[in-house]
């Protein structure tokens, strides 16, 4: 084989910046490395795993957010760094993990389905009560950020005569490190856009949940954002139905979304709002310090 290989491309972005050749550290620099130096190389390094782990084929049994903030907060008082300034550095550290599972994501990839005989029993994981049932009689589901430029209103008995219903039996993975097979029943969201067309320059998807409680009972709305090209995917539900049956109130009656790409706070119960924007909308969890994307 010859030893001289073809002249490469210009690299192009951030790949710019690095240099060609491998990196030789010699010992003494590393060790006059700052505090605040060290932190941003370990939670680098912790980014780099997360974005990698979804690769593998038990991904979701890994997945250890939670424990990462405490680890940090642990080495940030280790270091002498201040909670402003490990804060910045975690959030770089999640846009990272962010950027990399949105790059690599494929609406190609599916994830690992089940047989029925495999589906294992699913927890009402909130601790935020149940809200009852009045709200059933008036739901409806909003859709906003049409191209038609109006507003759709439908109730979930016009959903389910206009839109066929798809099962798959997936895995629910939670952030807190457990998860459940369930066989779920809905409408594939790439329906639902494709017979009410976001405008065209909108990319996300904003859901959320107007009747969510809290655990004192008060009204405490929950919302998600979502891509458009996540809402697209196949295996993307807007669920219905849980073991064959209509959803029941603890698991969202009587609409949710499923998308087992995802984490499970990601996977909004109860929808009540759609809106398609242009810009990525707020979103609960990541206003309070998680992931964006939130992918498996």
């Amino acid at each position: 084989m010859s030893k001289h290989r073809a002249p490469r491309a210009p690299r192009r972005g951030w790949l710019a910046e690095r240099p060609e050749g491998a990196i030789a550290v010699p010992r003494r620099r590393l060790a006059a490395q700052s505090r605040r130096d060290f932190l941003f190389f370990a939670v680098g390094t912790l980014a780099a795993a997360a974005g990698t782990w979804w690769l593998l084929p038990d991904r979701t049994k890994a997945r250890l957010l939670p424990k990462t903030h405490d680890r940090l907060d642990t080495l940030a008082a280790r270091v002498g760094l201040s909670r402003e300034n490990r804060e910045r550095a975690l959030d770089r550290a999640l846009s990272f993990d962010d950027d990399v599972a949105e790059a690599l994501y494929s609406k190609d990839r599916r994830v690992r389905t089940y047989s029925r005989s495999e589906v294992t029993p699913l927890r009402n994981n909130y601790d935020g009560r149940t809200p009852g049932p009045e709200y059933l009689a008036s739901w409806s589901l909003g859709l906003s950020g049409l191209a038609s430029g109006s507003d759709q209103r439908l109730s979930i008995d016009q959903l389910l005569r206009r839109f066929a219903l798809h099962g798959q039996v997936t895995r629910l993975v939670c952030v807190e490190g457990w998860s459940a097979v369930a066989w779920w029943g809905g409408i594939r969201f790439a329906d639902v856009l494709a017979a009410f067309p976001p405008a065209p320059s909108a990319r996300w998807a904003a859901l959320r949940s107007s009747v969510n409680l809290d655990g004192a009972g008060r009204p405490d709305p929950y919302y998600v954002s979502i891509d458009l090209e996540t809402a697209r995917h196949p295996q993307t539900l807007l669920a219905t139905h849980l073991a064959g049956r209509p959803l029941t109130l603890a698991h969202g009656a009587p609409l949710r979304l499923l998308a087992p790409m995802k984490l499970g706070l990601k996977n909004i119960k109860a929808v009540t709002d759609i809106a398609y924007t242009v810009d990525e909308p707020a979103d609960y969890w990541n206003e309070r310090g998680y992931s964006r994307y939130d992918g498996l």
